[in-house]
């Protein structure tokens, strides 16, 4: 395992003018063109494509948020939206869970900020669904403000940009320490905001797992390049597990069946979706459980 490098103040303010310097214009190259990056995009957008991005690919995500920003423009819109045409609108996105969290986030937003996402991190950790991440990706991208945003993707960069290592080993709240010195000052030449976003776009395209080092703007000064470029997992790598077979796919299947349906969906067409009728009912069960399924007389529906 290599050891960290320790960071001096005059080295980190050395890496400070570095990513200062050449970040923005490596963003302004080569920014993937996505829909909600844009000047436009309210402050709701930017709270939906969060959430909606947790653990789904952006391609996946872009055509549900489009759609739901063009049906849906504001909080209100949303609050007054039935449950079930709200599922159907999610579609394949997965997690559905997350689409009643933002239905109830819509409600609060509506009965305790006059249907305006509010701008204070505090505010938006007491909203349901969002997390720490989503409340300051929020005050950063909507509203511009001078907080540190701290994903996967950053993590990978300041450790090994900054901290000299393959993967992360820092706890995530010393990150936002580290990611707050390195934020431009509110009053500097670089946006604070447009700086996050770029720092995590190098993560998401460049920084990868298996990161591509000559395409890099930060490689020469970068100290785990300087180090040798060594990698040394400190976890044994973890079998992903398939899709193929799992609960997950049962209990997608029974919600494919319960969108696509007007009305009632019959228990016999639930019983088709799916041969093993244990696994079967355990899915169904979780989705009665998780309130995205409705048992009714004649059969199970959508809630509404």
């Amino acid at each position: 395992m290599t050891t960290p490098v320790t960071v001096t103040p005059e080295k980190s303010a050395e890496l400070r003018t570095v990513l200062h310097r050449r970040l923005p214009a490596w963003f302004a190259a080569n920014a993937r063109d996505i829909a909600w990056r844009t000047p436009e995009t309210s402050a709701w957008g930017v709270l939906l494509s969060e959430v909606m991005s947790q653990q789904t690919q952006v391609a996946r995500v872009e055509p549900i948020w489009l759609g739901w920003i063009n049906r849906w423009p504001t909080p209100t819109d949303f609050a007054a939206a039935r449950i079930d045409d709200v599922l159907r609108a999610w579609g394949r996105l997965g997690y559905p869970r997350r689409a009643l969290r933002l239905h109830e986030c819509a409600q609060q937003i509506v009965a305790h900020h006059n249907g305006v996402v509010p701008e204070d991190v505090t505010d938006l950790l007491a909203l349901p669904g969002i997390g720490d991440y989503t409340a300051r990706a929020v005050a950063a991208f909507a509203y511009g403000q001078r907080v540190p945003v701290v994903d996967t993707n950053v993590r990978r960069v300041l450790a090994r940009f900054y901290h000299g290592e393959y993967e992360p080993r820092s706890p995530s709240k010393r990150e936002l320490a580290v990611m707050e010195s390195l934020l431009p000052d509110a009053d500097g030449d670089v946006d604070a905001a447009k700086f996050s976003t770029a720092i995590m776009e190098l993560g998401a395209l460049i920084c990868t797992t298996t990161p591509k080092c000559g395409d890099c703007p930060l490689r020469s000064s970068c100290l785990w390049v300087a180090g040798g470029s060594i990698v040394t997992p400190r976890r044994p790598s973890r079998r992903v597990q398939k899709f193929a077979g799992t609960d997950r796919q049962v209990r997608g299947l029974i919600m494919a069946e319960l969108r696509a349906a007007d009305g009632i969906v019959p228990l016999e067409r639930i019983e088709a979706v799916w041969a093993d009728g244990t696994q079967r009912n355990r899915a169904l069960t979780s989705l009665l459980d998780d309130g995205l399924a409705r048992e009714v007389a004649g059969g199970f529906r959508l809630p509404n």
